[in-house]
């Protein structure tokens, strides 16, 4: 299969202390760059999530974002944590004993800090097996997506291949063409200039400008370069970089025929070519 390297996926659980929802989205990038967001109390997991992720992902510009909204009814109501209460009192002690004239914490104060208020709470592995369960979710979830999105690239891709490949097929027969036409108008110049026949070294012009116009090797490349193209669509995987160089080679193959161009077919040819590997280049961005 082909990946594209964007993609979103989100999931969510009610637990008895509240919600739990996990989001992934991705843009392209050339490395993995994974970056999660998530609160400070579910931080002890970030070691195993970017281990999981990274486990599934090879390239993108990932963010993994979880959130929890902890739940308060008259069934489970918010209590105060005693602990950090006194904590906070200690503290505003020693702070105005060293500065008198400091304001002390009002109860407002004391509400808002973090962990003041508490409601129901998960053990440590229920919340871990909660998130890994998510996560995998999620990571099903958004490979599907992404593997949509890979299958409509491919697609776009094989059709620009089979354009070029139509477009190579109808270089070469122009060739000869161009090569008579150049015979014919040396002649007359030749007969006009030296009042007579000289064949040998017409034979050697003709020869050299044959020579100069020859693109059956780039023609060769192209085609060879667009025969691996298929091979490595259909043999899918992570193969961003290499249709990327591939990008390249075909690049200089589509501009090295429009230098040697004498005939403005070959010309127009060599540009529709180098529209399409552009148009190609853009989307293979998104891929894995």
């Amino acid at each position: 299969m082909i990946y594209s390297m964007t993609g979103f996926a989100a999931a969510a659980a009610e637990l008895d202390a509240g919600s739990l929802a996990l989001e992934l989205r991705a843009v392209n990038h050339r490395y993995l760059d994974l970056q999660l967001r998530m609160p400070d109390e579910l931080r002890a997991l970030e070691s195993m999530l970017r281990e999981t992720i990274s486990a599934q992902l090879t390239r993108g510009k990932v963010e993994c974002r979880i959130g929890f909204a902890a739940r308060t009814s008259e069934q489970n109501p918010a209590q105060l944590n005693q602990t950090l209460l006194h904590q906070l009192a200690q503290w505003s002690r020693e702070v105005q004993a060293i500065f008198p004239d400091a304001r002390g914490l009002d109860v407002a104060d004391v509400l808002r800090w973090n962990g003041v208020l508490q409601s129901a709470t998960l053990s440590a592995d229920t919340l871990r097996a909660t998130v890994l369960e998510l996560l995998q979710q999620v990571l099903r979830d958004f490979a599907a997506a992404r593997e949509r999105e890979g299958g409509k690239l491919k697609e776009f891709l094989l059709q620009r291949v089979a354009q070029i490949e139509t477009l190579c097929s109808t270089v070469a027969p122009l060739i000869p063409a161009a090569v008579a036409a150049y015979e014919e108008k040396l002649s007359n110049r030749l007969r006009t200039v030296l009042q007579g026949d000289d064949s040998d070294r017409l034979h050697q012009e003709i020869a050299l400008f044959a020579s100069k116009i020859d693109v059956d090797e780039e023609l060769s490349r192209l085609r060879t370069h667009l025969t691996e193209m298929r091979r490595v669509l259909d043999k899918g995987g992570a193969v961003g970089k290499r249709l990327d160089f591939l990008m390249q080679e075909l690049h200089r193959e589509a501009n090295t025929l429009g230098s040697k161009s004498v005939d403005a077919e070959v010309s127009r040819t060599s540009m529709e070519m180098k529209l399409l590997i552009e148009q190609m280049r853009e989307q293979i961005q998104n891929i894995e």
